[in-house]
């Protein structure tokens, strides 16, 4: 079952649940039993080791003002 991370919008708690992926976008109560908390997107990162370590090449940093594709969304 996948974990996902969500924020309390009235005390800034940020907190994970398990929860089904058909339940992913369903209300979350925090654990301060608030109930407006908002799913977050989260950033999931793999480091390998050892041998069999990835060896391809790293992908480039975005380019300022966003994602990187040049769509200026985040400019």
């Amino acid at each position: 079952m996948p974990m996902y991370e969500f924020r309390c919008r009235t005390c800034d708690e940020v907190f994970e649940e398990r929860r089904a992926m058909s339940a992913a976008n369903e209300p979350a109560k925090c654990p301060q039993g608030h109930e407006n908390a908002v799913r977050l997107l989260s950033v999931f990162a793999s480091v390998g080791g050892g041998s069999s370590a990835s060896t391809a090449p790293a992908m480039p940093a975005p380019k300022m003002g966003g994602c990187g594709s040049g769509c200026g969304c985040h400019s």
